[in-house]
């Protein structure tokens, strides 16, 4: 009986030391993939037009949803647009490309985009409209592959740029990212706690099983 008992404590220690084992490495995985996509971006980004370089013609916007989960306008979207028609109006870009998610009738993030920037003067010929932008990864290789553009600026707050330059490097897309106006810190902890995950996956996208968009289909030729 203390025999059993004896081997059930050592197994009981072993499983234990692994599982801390484990989270460890878990923990590490997370940082150093936050910590890599991060520094290797960030001189790609720009906060103020002035500053942004001239000469990438095509501006892809990535989506989100216009409205909260309680009826309220999204700030993310609302700066990620005013950033967009910003860049537009001063000649930064010549086209823009929206891409978001369209699975739903009822939920048409490029729909929303469109219709946002035409409001802000935005001609309707210099916006292309991406149905297909399921996830930042879709996006932004669509953006070529689909699209027919490598040299672009992408747009969103900086937190989520970061991650779309770093899966464009992957793809040797010639990209710079503008960091739209980002909301107070308090205004979506759960949105910037999920980036952190959000970064390890794209390393394990990229290089681990090799993620590829979920749809391409026909190319689409932007007349600029």
């Amino acid at each position: 009986m203390e025999n059993q008992s004896l081997i059930i404590k050592l197994k009981n220690l072993l499983f234990n030391k692994w599982t801390m084992g484990l989270c460890a490495v878990m923990i590490v995985f997370i940082v150093a993939s936050n910590v890599i996509i991060i520094n290797s971006t960030e001189q790609d980004i720009y906060t103020t037009i002035s500053e942004t370089p001239s000469g990438k013609r095509v501006a892809l916007i990535l989506g989100t949803s216009r409205y909260t989960t309680q009826g309220t306008a999204n700030l993310f979207f609302k700066y990620r647009i005013a950033a967009a028609a910003d860049l537009y109006d001063l000649g930064k870009v010549d086209h823009i490309i929206v891409s978001g998610d369209n699975a739903l009738k009822e939920y048409n993030e490029p729909r929303e985009m469109l219709q946002a920037l035409i409001k802000l003067g935005v001609p309707r010929d210099a916006i292309t409209l991406d149905y297909a932008g399921f996830r930042t990864l879709d996006s932004v290789v669509r953006c070529k592959k689909v699209f027919g553009q490598n040299k672009i600026i992408i747009i969103s707050q900086r937190f989520h740029v970061e991650r779309a330059l770093f899966i464009a490097k992957k793809y040797n897309i010639e990209a710079i990212g503008y960091a739209a106006l980002n909301p107070p810190e308090n205004y979506s902890l759960k949105t910037h706690i999920r980036e952190y995950f959000a970064k390890t996956k794209a390393v394990i996208d990229l290089y681990i099983i090799n993620k590829k968009p979920k749809f391409l289909g026909e190319k689409v030729k932007i007349n600029i």
